[in-house]
């Protein structure tokens, strides 16, 4: 891993935060958390979504093109599912985030969208993450299913090494002899990385779950172990979302856990976000 020049840590104090817009960055003092449905489905659920949670999220996460272990299985909206982001991202000013899955969906979607998260199953992908790197858009790197410490941190430093340095990290679980849950949540890693890199990291307590009533308690251990942020899956009507239903938390059970969050953060020197102005939120999104 010496090789993780840009990646590594230049000294103990050394802490990079990434800019989603004027108004929300990551790995700052607030804590960031991100919230939305795996897959975008009709504007209204993505404009309720941001109403009802505008007191206790940052930004909105959605999934336009899906990458699924069945070919049968619902791929995305596409272009019907951008054009939903980008309204909703003008709508409520929050920052929006979103998979890209090919070299070819970058300069449409860093266009119309705040971040760019790359999937587990491309976080070696060299070839896009050497493409999002020749970008300045905000990456959010997603650990690979067995992907070591040094191979995540080498994913990252492909994107630094290209020209950019606007990456954040998310451990959302590796893969295990164990069925019970979808992942394992490796919080271990998570707080070797906060010694060891300078970059921010989200946690992505849904993936790991696979069940929505163990989402709360890994979100509350994630940041007590030293996460940046959660970005968490969360629906009106979770039983109804078009894809991930049973680890996706209602609105009532994420405000109420951003909620539970606070005390917690207090005691690791973190803070919540205060809400924030929504025209103000408005101004800053670029279109």
């Amino acid at each position: 891993m010496k090789d993780a020049k840009l990646t590594l840590k230049a000294n103990p104090l050394h802490k990079s935060v990434i800019r989603l817009n004027d108004t929300t960055a990551i790995g700052g003092q607030d804590l960031t958390i991100i919230g939305g449905p795996c897959a975008v489905g009709a504007l209204d659920t993505m404009e309720t979504i941001a109403t009802r949670l505008r007191g206790s999220i940052q930004g909105l996460r959605g999934g336009v093109y899906k990458p699924r272990t069945s070919p049968y299985s619902f791929q995305g909206a596409g272009r019907d599912g951008l054009e939903v982001l980008e309204q909703v991202r003008r709508s409520s000013g929050l920052p929006v985030v979103t998979e890209v899955m090919a070299i070819a969906q970058i300069e449409t979607l860093a266009h119309s969208v705040d971040m760019l998260q790359v999937g587990s199953r491309n976080m070696q992908n060299f070839d896009l993450l050497k493409a999002l790197g020749q970008t300045d858009k905000p990456v959010l790197l997603k650990r690979g299913l067995s992907a070591t410490l040094e191979e995540f941190v080498m994913a990252a430093e492909y994107i630094l090494a290209h020209g950019n340095p606007n990456v954040v990290l998310c451990e959302r679980g590796i893969r295990s002899f164990d069925s019970y849950t979808r992942n394992v949540l490796d919080l271990g890693v998570v707080a070797a990385l906060k010694q060891i890199t300078h970059l921010p990291i989200l946690v992505d307590p849904s993936h790991a779950a696979g069940r929505r009533e163990l989402v709360a308690d890994l979100s509350r251990a994630a940041i007590a172990c030293g996460a940046d942020g959660l970005i968490i899956e969360c629906h009106p009507d979770p039983d109804r979302a078009i894809s991930d239903a049973q680890q996706t938390i209602s609105l009532e059970a994420m405000a109420a856990l951003v909620e539970s969050l606070k005390p917690i953060a207090v005691a690791v020197g973190r803070s919540i976000a205060q809400p924030l102005d929504i025209q103000k939120t408005r101004e800053t999104v670029r279109v």
